[in-house]
């Protein structure tokens, strides 16, 4: 077990969460081991991001509260006997664990249940976020008399809010792990643009993708994108082999040992050089991000840059002949999404799309920005104002999806900004996206992590090497 911060780190985390709640209990669940087929045979162990914050201990079976009106800490967990011994060797007990992160008031799991229910018959509150898996929604089902499937909608907003609030703002520290993490991404994305040629199957892309970050003492932060149909936007299937002419789009991003996520995007050719229409789309892609990154700052509305990054792709799509009309009526109306039907980008953190198991409007809006209901800027995860010490992804990108072409076609939608009878010659182009993690700064943004080859002669000159 290593712990990236100081037990100093996670009492001043829970010491601020504490005076961001009025009273009551707050609960944090840690997550349990879960049974692949059969209950030794597990999935790998992936603690709960929020419980990691707050109390840094990355094994099952853990429970934090905090005791607001007594400004305390307890952890909850089983020490283990002989029986375990023999097959995990010796581990901490709950008392040294509780050392380690700054807690002094520790027991076993049952202590937990018994002051659980103490508190509710107190009519003491007893704040808890949303579950996400179905073990602990039967724990708060048993401790706080909380029905299944009411588990969610009872979840505490202001604990939800104060979360969000103070996880969103990272600390140097932490961006030190983020910084660890987009460097193994880049070293990856590198890799497999340097492996990538005709006849290799994606499988094998993939396959160097996980090596690479187990290798570098991480994991991968989610199942990598490795595709020559990246006009799929979730396309986690591997089994197509390379063909000269094609596209490879890659997303992917890894996992430090803390748990930090990176989470990038590269599109590259097959062949080590783009062709002429595939570089004019490229560059468009790239001038959209680019442009996005060169605005951000503290206290503007990412969903402004959102809107940026469309009218950049609609103005450069005009260029080529594949819309027309005015931009700024273009992107209103809603005629980019054709192309771009994605969001922007959203938070990054402990989790590739961070916080967002506490519910995405509490994560990327607010009583002042809510989310769009128009199709494409619907899917934007993050429109509220960003603030110093965010951390956000900027992936735009431009797909052909030959369904979607032909739906809009047929319906006649947009015809005053898209030129259908041009877009023939793309109907099997695929998709491109482009995406870096960037850090608002005082003085702007930065994107972190050590350059990874993004124009046209960067990767055209990696390949060639």
């Amino acid at each position: 077990m290593l712990l990236p911060f100081t037990a100093q780190t996670y009492t001043a985390r829970r010491k601020q969460l504490i005076e961001n709640v009025t009273s009551g209990l707050v609960l944090l669940q840690g997550n349990e081991e879960v049974g692949r087929n059969y209950k030794a045979n597990i999935y790998e162990f992936r603690q709960d991001s929020t419980f990691l914050y707050y109390f840094g201990l990355d094994q099952p079976n853990l429970v934090g509260i905090l005791d607001v009106d007594a400004g305390e800490a307890h952890l909850f967990g089983n020490d283990i006997g002989l029986d375990d011994i023999i097959w995990t060797g010796q581990q901490p007990s709950i008392k040294e664990l509780g050392e380690k992160v700054g807690v002094k008031q520790t027991a076993n799991l049952a202590a937990a249940a018994v002051l659980l229910k103490k508190a509710v018959q107190q009519g003491r509150s007893v704040h808890y976020l949303p579950p996400y898996r179905l073990r602990n929604a039967h724990k708060l089902e048993t401790w706080l008399d909380v029905p299944l499937d009411m588990a969610k909608a009872n979840a505490s907003v202001a604990l939800i809010r104060a979360v969000v609030a103070q996880r969103s703002i990272k600390g140097e520290a932490e961006l030190v792990e983020m910084e660890r993490a987009v460097n193994i991404s880049g070293i990856i994305h590198t890799a497999l643009m340097r492996s990538a040629r005709p006849g290799i199957q994606e499988a094998k892309l993939a396959g160097i993708a996980k090596g690479t970050a187990v290798g570098m003492n991480g994991d991968l932060a989610y199942p990598p994108i490795v595709t020559v149909n990246g006009q799929t936007l979730h396309n986690h299937h591997h089994h197509n082999y390379l063909q000269s002419g094609q596209l490879v789009l890659v997303d992917a991003g890894a996992e430090t040992t803390s748990r930090y996520a990176g989470d990038i995007t590269r599109t590259f050719p097959v062949d080590g050089t783009f062709t002429t229409q595939q570089k004019e789309i490229y560059n468009i892609v790239l001038d959209a991000e680019t442009s996005v990154i060169r605005m951000l700052k503290a206290g503007i509305a990412y969903r402004d840059m959102h809107i940026l990054a469309a009218a950049r792709i609609v103005e450069g799509l005009k260029g080529i002949g594949l819309m027309k009309g005015d931009t700024n009526e273009a992107v209103a109306a809603g005629a980019h999404a054709l192309f771009f039907p994605h969001g922007l980008g959203h938070h990054i953190g402990l989790d590739v799309h961070d916080m967002e198991d506490l519910g995405e409007d509490f994560v990327g809006y607010d009583e002042h920005i809510r989310r769009s209901t128009q199709f494409g800027t619907a899917y934007l995860r993050l429109g509220k104002r960003l603030e110093e010490g965010y951390v956000l992804t900027v992936e735009p990108g431009i797909y052909f999806i030959p369904e979607l072409i032909d739906r809009w076609n047929s319906e006649g939608k947009f015809t005053d900004f898209i030129n259908y009878s041009a877009l023939d010659a793309y109907r099997t182009f695929s998709g491109i996206r482009i995406e870096d993690d960037v850090l608002i700064t005082e003085t702007g943004s930065r994107v972190l992590g050590d350059p990874i080859p993004k124009t046209v002669a960067e990767i055209e000159a990696l390949r060639q090497a």
